[in-house]
C-alpha cells in the first residue's frame, strides 16, 4: 500500500509539471531569410523568419501565400512602391498569435513608406447608381493606383484568413503621385475570409478601409493612422464586427468616416464594441477644422452600432457624431438605418451634430441611446499590440 501511494503521488508530480511548463509561452528565434518579390502563381509557404518585400507582390488567381507566426517583413521605400495585393481568387493566410504575430513594417519608420496589404474579392458592391435609370452601379475600379474593377456576386469570398498581423507605417502614395494606399484595403472581400487581431499602426492614409463586400473583421486596432482610423463606402455590409480600438495621435481626421456612394441601401454594417480616442493635441491631416469627429455619416452611410466609448474629441468644431448632409439625415436617420447604442462620451464631447445649417438632426428616441454602462472594445494583450516597447492598448 506504501509503494502505491508513493507512486501516485510521484505520477501527480510528473503531471503538475507537465501543466505547468505547458503555460509558459517559449518562442524561437526566426531562422528564414529571404526577398519577397514578384507575382504568387503556386502555393507558396515562408516559413518563421525575417524577409524583406520588394515591389508590388500580388497573389494571383488559383494560388495560397502563408506566412508562419512570428515572421517579419520590411518593406523600403526606396525601392519604389513596395505592397502585398492579393487578387480576386487568390488567397492569404496569416497564422500569427498574440505573443508571435507576424509584422509587415518598412525601414525608415515612415508612415506613407509602403501600400500595406491589399485584398480583392468578388463579394458585392453598390458604388453608386446611374443618374439616367436610377439603377445601382455594382462595380467599380480601385482607388489605390492598380486600377483593378471590383465587385460582384459572391457574397461568400473567401480571400484566406489574417490573424494577429501588424502593418506599420503604409500609406503610401503611388503612381499618379495622389491615389493612396492604407494600412489593410479590403475590396469587395467576401464573408468567408477572416479577419482577427489586426493592427494599422501610424499609416499616412486610413488605417481600415473597406470597399463594399460582405467581410467581416473582429479585434482591430487602429492606432496613429493620419487620414481616419475606420473608413468604408460602396455598400460595405460586415454584420459581424466586434472589438474595434482607434486611437488618434499626431495627426488624424475621423475615427469612423461612413458612406454609401449616395445610394440608399436597405442593408447596413454592424459594429459592437468600439472604443475611440484622440489624444490631446492631434490636428488634422490637412489642417481641415472640420474633419475631427469621432463618427461621420455621409453620402447615406448607415449602420448600427452599439456599446461604444468616445473621448478627446472636444475642439470647438469636433462633435461625437455629424450627419454630413441632408440625404443622410432625410433617408437614414429619419427611417432608423443609423442606430448608436449604449453610448459613453467620456469628457465634454458634444453628442451629434449637421455638416451645414440647412438642417437638423433628430434621432428617433431609441436610436440614439447614451449610458455610463458603455465598455467599449476588449483586446488581449500581448506582443501584437506593442511596436517599440509602446504598448498601444495603453490608452484603451
Amino acid at each position: 500500500m506504501k509503494k502505491l501511494v508513493f507512486s501516485l503521488a510521484l505520477l501527480s508530480l510528473v503531471f503538475t509539471s507537465c501543466t505547468s511548463s505547458d503555460d509558459e509561452v517559449t518562442t524561437t528565434p526566426p531562422i528564414a531569410t529571404g526577398n519577397i518579390t514578384g507575382d504568387i502563381t503556386a502555393a507558396k509557404t515562408y516559413a518563421k523568419g525575417v524577409y524583406t518585400i520588394s515591389g508590388t507582390v500580388r497573389v494571383k488567381s488559383g494560388a495560397t501565400l502563408t506566412f508562419e507566426a512570428g515572421s517579419l517583413v520590411t518593406a523600403d521605400v526606396t525601392d519604389g512602391a513596395d505592397a502585398l495585393l492579393v487578387e480576386n481568387g487568390g488567397k492569404l493566410n496569416i497564422s500569427g498569435t498574440a505573443a508571435e504575430p507576424v509584422v509587415f513594417t518598412e525601414k525608415s519608420k515612415t508612415a506613407g513608406s509602403w501600400g500595406g496589404i491589399i485584398m480583392f474579392g468578388d463579394a458585392p458592391i453598390v458604388s453608386g447608381k446611374n443618374t439616367t435609370t436610377g439603377t445601382p452601379i455594382t462595380t467599380a475600379t480601385s482607388e489605390d493606383g492598380t486600377n483593378i474593377v471590383y465587385g460582384g456576386t459572391n457574397a461568400a469570398h473567401n480571400g484566406g484568413s489574417l490573424k494577429y498581423v501588424r502593418v506599420e507605417y503604409a500609406g503610401k502614395k503611388i503612381l499618379d503621385g495622389n491615389s493612396e494606399m492604407n494600412g489593410f484595403s479590403f475590396y469587395s472581400v467576401g464573408s468567408g475570409t477572416v479577419l482577427e487581431n489586426l493592427v494599422a499602426y501610424k499609416g499616412a492614409d486610413d488605417g481600415f478601409e473597406f470597399y463594399g463586400g460582405t467581410v467581416s473583421a473582429k479585434n482591430l486596432i487602429s492606432y496613429g493612422n493620419t487620414d481616419d482610423s475606420f473608413d468604408w463606402q460602396d455598400g460595405w455590409q460586415g454584420q459581424a464586427n466586434t472589438n474595434w480600438y482607434a486611437y488618434q495621435t499626431g495627426a488624424g481626421n475621423f475615427g469612423m468616416e461612413i458612406e454609401s456612394k449616395s445610394v440608399n441601401n436597405d442593408f447596413f454594417p454592424k459594429v459592437s464594441n468600439i472604443t475611440l480616442r484622440r489624444a490631446a493635441g492631434t490636428v488634422t491631416e490637412a489642417g481641415n477644422p472640420l474633419e475631427i469627429d469621432a463618427i461621420q455619416f455621409k453620402k447615406e452611410g448607415n449602420g448600427e452600432y452599439s456599446n461604444v466609448v468616445i473621448s478627446g474629441y472636444t475642439s470647438a468644431n469636433a462633435t461625437s457624431v455629424r450627419i454630413q448632409d441632408a440625404a443622410t439625415n432625410t433617408n437614414q436617420v429619419a427611417t432608423g438605418k443609423i442606430k448608436l447604442l449604449n453610448v459613453k462620451i467620456a469628457d465634454n464631447t458634444s453628442l451629434w451634430g449637421a455638416g451645414a445649417t440647412t438642417f437638423t438632426v433628430a434621432f428617433p428616441t431609441a436610436n440614439f441611446t447614451t449610458g455610463t454602462t458603455a465598455t467599449g472594445a476588449a483586446l488581449t494583450p500581448g506582443a501584437w499590440a506593442i511596436v517599440d516597447g509602446v504598448n498601444l492598448l495603453g490608452n484603451l
